[in-house]
């Protein structure tokens, strides 16, 4: 016991620092979500946020509802990517995720998401098409009837196994949030 409280002791004012390290760059967490995705037979749901953006800090909070989690982890693999931080907070950005995001049709705004396959290729983003195929913009977080209906959209084309039930779970949940 007095080992012990020595060494903590000596640790505490030794001057070490807790390290923080430095967030997983965009390459490394999308080999490993993909290796997720491979063996699972799933999509890989890349959701761009940051710190700073409400929006964002709304769609993890859905993503993380004990309702949706559970259903959209049967189907995805869910990848955060932090990016377009605030000089005070840039070392919350994962290294990579500027290119990451440009690379996957991202807009200069945020929260942004892109639905990849198991090696990493974009098989549908965040961009809304409408029905007669024109641009219509980034849905963030779907919110409005509109955007709500490309995020479906996004899932149907995705994860095609996925059940009428667990697809009504999600929609349902977006359909009734309040803002």
């Amino acid at each position: 016991m007095k080992a012990r409280l020595f060494t903590l002791l000596a640790l505490l004012t030794s001057g070490l620092s807790p390290v923080h390290a430095a967030p997983p760059g965009t390459d490394e967490l999308i080999t490993q979500a993909g290796t997720k995705a491979a063996e699972g037979n799933k999509s890989i749901y890349v959701h761009f946020g940051a710190s700073w953006c409400g929006w964002c800090k709304r769609h993890d909070a859905f993503l993380e509802t004990p309702t949706i989690k559970p259903v959209f982890e049967k189907y995805f693999v869910p990848v955060k990517v932090v990016a377009q931080e605030t000089e005070k907070n840039k070392a919350l950005e994962n290294p990579g995720s500027e290119a990451l995001l440009t690379k996957l049709g991202g807009p200069a705004g945020l929260p942004f998401s892109a639905f990849l396959d198991a090696k990493g290729a974009l098989i549908v983003n965040s961009m809304r098409v409408s029905d007669k195929g024109l641009a219509g913009g980034n849905i963030g977080h779907p919110f409005a009837p509109e955007e709500i209906d490309w995020f479906l959209v996004m899932m149907k084309k995705t994860a095609p196994r996925m059940t009428p039930e667990d697809l009504t779970t999600i929609e349902s949940a977006l359909r009734t949030q309040k803002k």
